[in-house]
């Protein structure tokens, strides 16, 4: 019995085939491979992508990972997607896409957020929305009412990138408390789509989709793409969650006091409680966890840094193509802690929630003409990334989030040894890494959904541990190292 993981990046689609029954991949195909997706950017903090092409990558990797004759596509028999969050996807009523996709990294709608946050009240956004209107999906959509009317009066209904996909597998379209909340939609106070985000907004109630348990049947494949996928017609789709959701299930992170990171093309500590925890600033994040109920609650709180993996691949694009991120890791790795006191502040993609919504670009300090080498820039990204993650930990403590391991897969900057040693000496925390990913948390989700597991712990009885890091000798040196970078991120956010 197999199960498929479907994982929509930012960069690229990855799609897992899982042996329920080991719980071990059998097979992982990422398309493309040779490049990354573009985000097109039409204006100074816009970020867009074109969902027909999300679609068009998922049946390209779905048809290259049948052909490789590694298993049996008949023995498929459920699906978990998992996605970019806070994308804003919408159809007509024939389901035909209206524009592009207004995506996470997207900066255009704070203003509509801000309208919403002072017209409904910092208090009541914070104790019931968990957050505020920020530049979420909610206020993507008020950007798209006020400046396309003509697009905004021809949506049957809106949907997050992974409802795309499981449209388009299956016809139907739904959405869950998770979905609604990372879309700044849902009324933690009153468990309902939130009345005064649809009140200041004028959205109507019936440009949302039914509303199903995260681990339902949200679907089944149809006749038509199961001919042209060639896998069974009737697969249910079984499983959608938020990247960051997703990532924390992959890692059994599904109890108060449990914590994951990810550090891909952006970075995020993302921490389970059973409190409805926000910061006064809404620096961090608030959402409904995969596992929330009216019963048992479970939110996660999230910390995002948008310059994470982006800032790492643009400095090895204009430095040296060629390069690989392994060699650039080894050059790294020859420059002491603190890479000389040339410093990075990896803050150029969009508007950072944790720095309140302000945009302050990349920057690059203390450049010595006569000492700083190749291998300086590449230590001083990976550190300034590290150190981002320092600065929001803080926050997060500030909100009595507290830990001393966090969880990761060992992929992305993960296989950095230098961005690992900076992680866990200028946090203090120990950090576990396994062997899984996104699209096998969404293949193993499938299988809860489906009812193949039991229990959602009985999905990961077999996660494997490769290695646990902690800090060292070197933390002092890291924490003076940090404390400059400090004073750097601070003068910018001062001007």
């Amino acid at each position: 019995m197999l199960l498929l993981g479907i994982d929509l990046g930012t960069s690229s689609i990855k799609i897992a085939v899982v042996d329920a029954e080991t719980q071990r991949c059998i097979l992982s195909v990422n398309y493309p491979e040779d490049k990354e997706r573009e985000i097109k950017s039409l204006q100074a903090g816009w970020a867009e992508q074109n969902p027909e092409l999300w679609w068009q990558d998922v049946k390209a990797a779905l048809q290259k990972a049948n052909s490789l004759n590694k298993y049996n596509p008949s023995d498929i028999k459920a699906i978990g997607i998992t996605y970019q969050m806070h994308g804003l996807v919408l159809v007509d009523k024939d389901q035909r896409l209206l524009r592009d996709s207004i995506i996470w990294c997207d900066s255009r709608a704070i203003v509509q957020g801000e309208r919403a946050l002072h017209a409904i009240g910092e208090e009541k956004c914070l104790t019931q929305l968990l957050n505020f209107p920020g530049n979420f999906t909610a206020s993507k959509l008020a950007w798209v009412k006020e400046n396309e009317p003509e697009i905004y009066g021809k949506i049957d209904k809106i949907m997050l990138p992974g409802d795309y996909i499981a449209m388009r597998l299956t016809g139907a379209i739904t959405s869950t408390v998770s979905m609604l909340s990372e879309g700044v939609f849902w009324d933690f106070k009153n468990e309902n789509i939130s009345e005064d985000i649809l009140g200041f907004f004028d959205f109507d109630k019936s440009l949302f989709p039914e509303t199903k348990e995260l681990f339902a049947t949200h679907g089944r494949v149809t006749k038509a793409i199961a001919r042209e996928l060639n896998i069974p017609e009737g697969i249910p789709v079984t499983y959608k969650a938020g990247d960051q959701p997703n990532n924390a299930l992959s890692l059994s992170v599904l109890e108060p006091g449990e914590v994951a990171t990810t550090a891909g093309t952006s970075g995020v500590i993302y921490a389970v409680t059973d409190k409805l925890v926000y910061d006064k600033k809404s620096r961090i994040n608030t959402f409904a966890h995969v596992n929330y109920t009216d019963e048992k609650k479970r939110l996660g709180v999230l910390l995002c840094i948008n310059g994470t993996g982006i800032s790492n691949r643009w400095i090895k694009n204009i430095s040296n193509p060629e390069l690989t991120y392994q060699q650039m890791n080894d050059l790294a790795l020859q420059v002491n802690p603190g890479a000389d006191g040339l410093q990075f502040l990896p803050f150029g993609n969009g508007a950072e929630r944790m720095l309140c919504n302000q945009q302050i670009g990349a920057h690059f300090s203390n450049i010595d003409l006569n000492k700083h080498s190749a291998g300086h820039i590449y230590r001083a990204v990976q550190e300034g990334i590290a150190f981002s993650f320092r600065y929001g930990l803080d926050i997060m403590r500030e909100n009595d989030i507290k830990t001393t391991k966090v969880k990761a897969g060992k992929a992305n900057m993960f296989l950095s040894k230098t961005f690992t040693q900076a992680f866990v000496n200028s946090t203090g925390l120990s950090l576990e890494l396994y062997k899984t990913d996104g699209s096998v948390g969404a293949a193993l989700g499938a299988g809860i959904g489906a009812g193949i597991y039991k229990e959602t712990h009985e999905a990961f009885a077999k996660l494997e541990l490769l290695e646990t890091i902690y800090p060292g000798e070197m933390q002092a040196q890291y924490e003076q190292a940090y404390v400059h970078w400090k004073a750097a991120l601070e003068m910018h956010l001062n001007k």
